[in-house]
């Protein structure tokens, strides 16, 4: 019997889709269930489920009104009840049993009738789970989406947080979360179906607003877990036992026959995702591995053979599929309507951009004359009715020159493995960036780090990326630095572009830090933290090459960067106002010119970054005016910006 699925990302922000709830979406179309994505405010999702049944129940009532024209004030009218709202809907006035409608459906959202168990909807809600930072709005998700479920025991919770925090999420929530991956036969229901080894379902991110920014790409793993056991690191759990290489011939009965029946079976796992994308979803511009050592594995060469087998090789090419056509095949096999007809309408929205000013006008009128401007009004039957009008216009839009495609291996290699052999190798394919950790300032790592980087451009690598954690435990301030800073130096000297993403460190369990977000490392302070992170603010959370940038960003020595430590905030961001005002030389000359004593109340004040009731911390005027800079509100200076503007 098919159920209700509902799949959840929890609200927060984050650069990759859901790839756990996408397999999972696969998983249950494949033994017909319906499946719903949402990520998004859970009233919303709500919402949308009252609307649905109220537009069941006047079609009943009344099937020649195209309801759907009036849902933004229906929608509005059920979470507010204001009568204003109904004015130009039809019938409500003489119709007691439409107006009857109303006043109920109004009446089940505002007292939370949806919560109820013998009205709840969703035979089975599976919810992701990212980050531990993220902790509070995951466990509010989880809290909030059991009440939605018709049995607590059908809501599944996997992921990250699930894993690492288990105990203390089924503490907080009651649902007892599955830890690591579902790779074992059974692991939900009663089949031969290995989940982790399905591809991709894509469609369901048509079915949200959200974007993600890589969402065009192909995301796979070559390998499973890591060699290495970082203490900092969650792989460990997620992962615990390195696999290091992953052949599909693992998949077993039901798995097996459906990718047989779309000709997807081969020898790689990898080689069968891109396979069963194309053909369904269309051509990515990507491929976004997702392994955390492949360096480490035996099968090194054959992975990146089949790297290029999947169309990666270096310098290879590819055309942009045409993704109307795309979504209208999908939408005539039936397959996720809801998403593909979203899909289609945003389509609609970027031929109107595209088209010149004569063309742009016959196109909105046809769009407006068959509801196709929104996705709640737009049906697929008028969608195919317009088709070959649009045909063409779409062929023109994507008809685009070929793009460069890039491979990356998003968590990073390991600098200790790197050697003359596989960096070779890996110049082979179109690797780019080559993302290389370099976790401390430790003599051992900074020497495998600099010798990873000298081999990797010796054998052609040109553009890299570095993983730098900071705040981890005993790592200092300074140590943040010259990692940031020899970057810089090996992208001159070698000529090359290194881009540095500072990481801070959380900790990822202990009952004392996994619902605290503002873990402080020994040697770091809450201040110094925030003054990465201002800066990071302003350089988009990466540091590129140049000397001139990076010294400006964070001083050309120690001392300066230590100044920058201790700088209010409100300087950091609006750097060159409060240099060029001189304001910010007044302030340091201010700081410096107080006395070992004065420096010992001021400065655990600085370190907790915490400036409000000053006055009842100190009363000495030199510390106070000192102080008085902290307080220094954006607002303010934006202001006098826009003044001068």
């Amino acid at each position: 019997m098919s159920r209700n699925v509902l799949l959840v990302e929890p609200n927060h922000k984050n650069k990759y889709p859901p790839i756990g709830l996408m397999k999972l979406s696969t998983y249950h179309k494949m033994i017909g269930d319906k499946v719903v994505f949402f990520k998004g405010e859970l009233s919303e999702l709500v919402l949308e489920d009252i609307y649905q049944a109220l537009l069941k129940q006047l079609y009943l009532n009344d099937d020649k009104i195209f309801w759907e024209k009036y849902k933004l004030q229906l929608c509005e009218y059920i979470k507010n009840g204001d009568d204003y709202l109904l004015a130009e809907i039809p019938i409500v006035s003489e119709n007691l049993i439409v107006r009857g409608l109303f006043n109920y459906y109004r009446h089940y959202f505002k007292s939370k009738e949806y919560f109820k168990p013998e009205n709840r909807k969703w035979d089975r809600v599976c919810v992701s789970t990212l980050f531990t930072f993220y902790w509070n709005i995951t466990v509010n998700t989880i809290n909030f989406v059991k009440r939605l479920c018709k049995y607590e025991t059908e809501v599944k919770v996997g992921g990250i947080i699930a894993t690492v925090l288990n105990n203390e999420l089924k503490e907080k929530t009651g649902i007892k979360p599955m830890s690591g991956l579902l790779d074992k036969p059974g692991m939900l229901d009663d089949n031969s179906i290995i989940i982790d080894t399905l591809p991709l379902d894509y469609s369901i991110l048509e079915e949200i607003d959200y974007e993600y920014p890589a969402a065009n790409s192909y995301f796979a793993y070559t390998t499973r877990g890591c060699t290495n056991r970082c203490k900092f690191c969650a792989v460990p759990k997620l992962e615990p036992r390195y696999k290091s290489y992953i052949s599909i011939s693992r998949q077993k009965n039901g798995t097996d026959k459906q990718l047989k029946r779309s000709g997807s079976l081969k020898n790689s796992a990898l080689l069968a995702n891109i396979e069963n994308t194309d053909k369904r979803f269309g051509l990515k511009k990507t491929l976004l591995l997702l392994d955390n050592n492949v360096l480490a594995s035996s099968k090194f060469e054959k992975i990146v053979e089949e790297i290029k087998m999947a169309g990666f090789a270096r310098d290879n090419k590819f055309n942009p599929p045409n993704l109307f056509e795309i979504a209208i095949d999908n939408l005539r096999k039936g397959y996720n309507e809801r998403g593909y007809i979203r899909s289609i309408v945003r389509q609609y929205h970027n031929l109107l951009n595209y088209c010149d000013s004569n063309e742009r006008q016959d196109v909105y009128n046809l769009l407006k004359a068959n509801f196709l401007l929104d996705s709640y009004t737009a049906k697929k039957e008028s969608i195919f009715a317009t088709y070959e009008y649009f045909k063409d216009l779409f062929e023109k839009l994507y008809r685009k020159t070929s793009l460069m495609r890039y491979v990356d291996f998003n968590q990073g290699i390991d600098a200790r493995l790197v050697n003359d052999e596989n960096m070779e190798k890996l110049f082979e394919i179109s690797i780019r960036p080559l993302r290389i950790a370099f976790d401390s300032w430790g003599e051992s790592t900074r020497k495998a780090y600099e010798k990873a980087v000298r081999t990797a451009v010796k054998h052609g690598h040109k553009n890299l990326s570095s993983y730098i954690l900071y705040n981890y435990e005993k790592d200092k301030p300074i140590e943040l630095y010259e990692r940031l800073k020899l970057n810089v130096e090996l992208s001159e000297e070698l000529g090359v572009s290194i881009y540095s993403f500072p990481m801070k460190y959380h900790p990822i369990s202990g009952a004392e830090f996994f619902d605290n977000r503002d873990y402080v490392g020994t040697y770091w302070k809450k201040k110094f933290i925030r003054t990465v992170q201002a800066v990071l603010n302003s350089t988009k959370g990466k540091i590129g090459r140049g000397k001139s940038f990076f010294y400006e960003a964070f001083g050309s020595n120690e001392s300066e960067f230590n100044k920058l430590l201790y700088m209010p905030e409100t300087m950091i961001i609006y750097r060159m106002f409060f240099k060029n005002s001189g304001i910010t030389d007044i302030w340091w000359n201010s700081f410096n010119e107080l006395n070992p004593q004065q420096k010992k109340v001021i400065e655990p004040i600085i370190h907790s970054n915490n400036f409000n009731n000053v006055e009842s911390l100190t009363c000495d005027g030199e510390i106070l005016n000192v102080l008085s800079y902290y307080k220094i509100k954006r607002a303010d200076v934006e202001k006098r910006l826009q003044k001068k503007v």
